[in-house]
């Protein structure tokens, strides 16, 4: 458990800035007609399936990867939702005289120093090894729908429903939520699963036989959990010819008998590819437009699925496919884009983002176990990497303490048309505003050192019912980054979770306003604002 030592009016300027005159934004001090309750576990994680075993540990639970997992239960009152599963279910196969895991992974190379397995193989202890994982774990998992071998998703969906119903599961409350068949089908006609004519239409019908045979065989049809999620596309065509969710809501999916099951729809989104070895610069990834733009293209998938009366996820998502660009992917304004990012799909509808990570990625929030080549190209490092958090774990941090443990918490974005690069969230607990997330992703980096720093004031006018009490104080907490290239050296309120254990360590550091002051925030930077 962390202390709180409350220290008001302690922040240290580390960089020179130029302000600029203050300006108003409007925040209602009562949750407006329809604002959505947002999930504790809104930032949740996807884990390749290859190496899960030294994700979660083996004889004995992964610490420092519990630790983390913690953390967020703490600020938040819940643990992060996670999938197993990826590229690598479709990579998989079942052997009972395998312990573990078995893989067989191609060489590494400088634009993917960690490549997942292309053959897994996996035995019985792979699937208890969830026992390892936190109280009350909502988990899912996938199983083989690529390599169109049904033997295979059979006795892993058995294994894993074994598993889940053994006392060292159960008795920690850890559950499995759903099975997802096949990852990503909808590139199986590009990755060599299925051929050139591969179509919604025979996506279904293979989807229908293999969900049917699991869910038989399961006897989930009695079942409270799990259920099965549907979709897991790494695309939309967001139109009924195309694989997208009216695609193959259109073509009978939900009225065939595992259909029946699917409780939520997941989809992949990834801001762009590092795949062919290049990627935008970290400004463009920041960008506030571009986040918008890049998630508002499911606006039409999402009210579809709700209109269905089903769940939104973003199933697999994060920076940049392929694992991940190096020096954009791995900084502190990545931290920025994720936090953006994830409030912003909050807002259209999504119920949780999954953030992939592997052992080695470049876009982890957590690197869970000693590394001894470079992330970046694959090199040998000087001194092995013991596990350690890389910036984008703020932005889960700051998201679970924003939502907190009410379990009621309502979110809105806040109208600021006229910043193009200024963001902001206010939430409301039983419809009173609590608290306010500012996010400023005008990229600072490390070459404009000894240049101005520039910064915003922001001044809220406090709008609604005359009768609704307005706040008097506002408590200030801030992310602090030297530069947004930064990969180290963050810390949030005074606090770095940089530490052996991944535990929090430092007194907290707050400002203390009056509610009609003026709140600063200078480029590459996230405020919290707490009002009372």
């Amino acid at each position: 458990m962390f202390s709180l030592i409350i220290a008001p009016l302690v922040y240290l300027a580390v960089h020179q800035t130029t302000s600029a005159s203050a300006f108003y934004v409007p925040v209602p001090v009562v949750a407006p007609a329809g604002a959505p309750i947002i999930s504790p576990s809104l930032i949740s994680f996807s884990i390749e399936q290859d190496r899960w075993p030294e994700w979660v540990g083996t004889t004995t639970p992964n610490q420092y990867f519990y630790n983390l997992l913690d953390n967020l239960n703490i600020l938040s009152g819940s643990y992060p939702w996670i999938r197993i599963g990826a590229n690598s279910e479709d990579h998989t196969k079942y052997d009972p005289s395998v312990e573990y895991n078995v893989d067989i992974t191609p060489a590494v190379t400088p634009t993917v120093p960690y490549p997942e397995a292309t053959n897994i193989t996996v035995g019985p202890a792979y699937y208890t090894l969830a026992a390892n994982l936190p109280p009350s774990t909502h988990v899912w998992w996938g199983v083989n729908l690529g390599q169109y071998n049904l033997s295979s998703a059979y006795y892993e969906s058995m294994a894993m429903m074994s598993a889940f119903a053994s006392p060292a599961i159960t008795s920690k409350g850890i559950t499995l939520d759903f099975i997802e068949v096949g990852n990503e089908a909808d590139l199986y006609s590009s990755n060599g699963a299925r051929n050139s004519s591969w179509n919604p239409a025979e996506y279904v019908s293979e989807w229908t036989q293999f969900a049917g045979n699991v869910s038989a065989a399961n006897n989930l049809y009695s079942l409270t959990n799990p259920k099965l999620i549907g979709g897991a596309f790494a695309n939309s065509a967001y139109n009924a010819s195309g694989f997208s969710p009216e695609a193959i809501f259109d073509l009978g999916i939900l009225d065939t008998a595992p259909g029946s099951l699917i409780r939520t729809i997941s989809q992949h989104h990834y801001s762009g590819s590092f795949c062919a070895g290049s990627a935008s610069a970290l400004q463009d990834l920041m960008d506030k437009a571009t986040i918008r733009s890049n998630l508002s293209a499911f606006i039409g998938d999402i009210e579809t699925v709700k209109g269905y009366g089903l769940d939104y996820v973003f199933g697999e998502t994060n920076s940049y496919a392929c694992h991940g660009a190096p020096n954009v992917s791995n900084t502190a304004g990545a931290a920025l884009w994720a936090l953006d990012y994830s409030l912003y799909a909050g807002t259209i509808g999504a119920s949780r983002l999954f953030f992939h990570e592997g052992i080695g990625y470049k876009y982890n929030f957590i690197q869970p176990v000693t590394l001894n080549t470079s992330i970046l190209d694959g090199t040998p490092l000087a001194t092995p990497l013991p596990p350690h958090i890389q910036p984008q774990y703020y932005s889960a941090v700051i998201a679970a303490e924003a939502i907190g443990r009410s379990g009621n918490t309502q979110m809105v974005e806040i109208s600021i048309p006229d910043q193009p690069y200024l963001a902001g969230y206010t939430f409301y607990v039983d419809g009173a505003l609590e608290r306010a997330i500012l996010i400023n992703s005008e990229s600072y980096i490390s070459t404009e050192a000894g240049t101005p720093r520039t910064e915003l004031s922001v001044s809220f006018n406090f709008t609604g019912p005359a009768t609704a009490g307005r706040p008097s104080f506002m408590d200030i907490k801030r992310l602090n980054i030297t530069y947004a290239d930064d990969t180290s050296g963050v810390t949030w309120g005074g606090q770095t979770y940089e530490t052996p254990d991944g535990r929090v360590s430092g007194p907290v550091s707050l400002e203390t306003l009056t509610a009609g002051q003026a709140v600063s925030i200078q480029e590459t930077e996230v405020v919290m604002v707490s009002f009372r």
